[in-house]
């Protein structure tokens, strides 16, 4: 069905508020989970909406937290999220560094115990439309099993690059395994089968049973190549976060386990920022110019699909799924009986 934005947000922001999250905060995680479900990713979007309340109520999250925030070197932020909301603790950090990286060029944050951040393109995004170039990489619970493995032992550790152009920033966001566990999620929600090589079941057998994916293991994008890379985005995180690392990560999928992961944001200011930016626009439009294999399908650049979605659903209405709708109405309703 489709459902004018303001009136999925006023909903979700409605929900959050009435459980203990104060405005500002309800309206920044709201917007992280509305842009994910504008963009056609619904495995990053509201479907996540009654997870984030039940982690507060089980003290998981901590709402009204932005976290601790310490400079520990000029252009190094380290960040205790004191399990506040993952986008408000990033947002948070992200405006300390920003400016930092402004005046020096460059800054980083490195996030540990704060929740989960949702869609990176989101705050890449945010940090290219200002002009500078961002690195953001986050970890998982181990999702993914290794090249020639049968067993989860790394994170699904997206990464999402973006960089300022016209008419809008290139943003790029994907993550090391095939597939998001959110993906998975949403296909078992629907009743839906996955794609044979999307994952192992808890046996480490194929399948294309959604529900036993999700006590399984998703494969690595690209076979060792994505494992490897997989594998450094662990590391780098996890090491500069002071974050666990592997099967010792808990919280991104429960509602119980306090949130152990990492993220780090990396904020650039290009020295010739004009001169990058008609760069960037002329090599996109080279791209998109190009001659397609198929007629009836041109050249994308990374991220344009995604900005194709979301001007469709501001002009003519978000599109979510039937029970997903009829969930978080129940959920609102349940918000409003425990606030009588």
């Amino acid at each position: 069905m489709l459902v004018p934005v303001e009136q999925v947000r006023e909903l979700a922001e409605g929900i959050l508020v009435a459980n203990g999250v104060p405005a500002d905060q309800a309206r920044t995680q709201a917007s992280l989970l509305l842009e994910a479900e504008m963009r056609a990713i619904p495995s990053h979007g509201l479907l996540r909406l009654r997870r984030v309340i039940e982690r507060i109520h089980s003290g998981a999250t901590v709402p009204g937290i932005t976290g601790t925030l310490e400079w520990t070197a000029r252009s190094f932020l380290s960040v205790d999220g004191e399990r506040g909301l993952g986008p408000v603790v990033a947002m948070a950090a992200l405006n300390a560094i920003i400016p930092r990286a402004q005046e020096d060029g460059i800054a980083i944050a490195a996030i540990r115990n704060a929740n989960h951040l949702g869609a990176l393109a989101y705050y890449a995004e945010h940090v290219a439309a200002l002009g500078l170039t961002c690195i953001a990489l986050t970890v998982s619970e181990a999702l993914v099993h290794p090249w020639g493995g049968r067993k989860a032992m790394i994170g699904t550790n997206p990464i999402a690059i973006g960089v300022p152009a016209e008419p809008h920033p290139m943003v790029l966001d994907m993550a090391t395994g095939l597939v998001s566990m959110g993906k998975i999620h949403d296909h078992a929600n629907r009743g839906a089968p996955i794609p044979l090589g999307w994952a192992l079941d808890e046996n480490g057998d194929p399948t294309t049973d959604a529900t036993a994916a999700k006590k399984g293991a998703i494969a690595p994008f690209g076979g060792p190549k994505g494992y490897a890379l997989g594998i450094a985005f662990e590391v780098l995180v996890s090491s500069l976060a002071g974050a666990a690392i592997g099967t010792g990560v808990k919280g991104t999928l429960d509602s119980v386990n306090p949130c152990n992961k990492g993220d780090i944001f990396i904020v650039i200011a290009p020295p010739h920022a004009d001169a990058a930016r008609e760069l960037v626009s002329g090599y996109l439009d080279d791209i998109r110019s190009a001659a397609p294999a198929d007629p009836d399908h041109p050249v994308l650049a990374p991220g344009d699909r995604a900005q194709k979605a979301r001007s469709q659903s501001l002009a003519k209405g978000m599109y979510i799924d039937d029970g997903l709708w009829a969930d978080l109405q129940k959920l609102a309703a349940e918000s409003r009986k425990e606030n009588v």
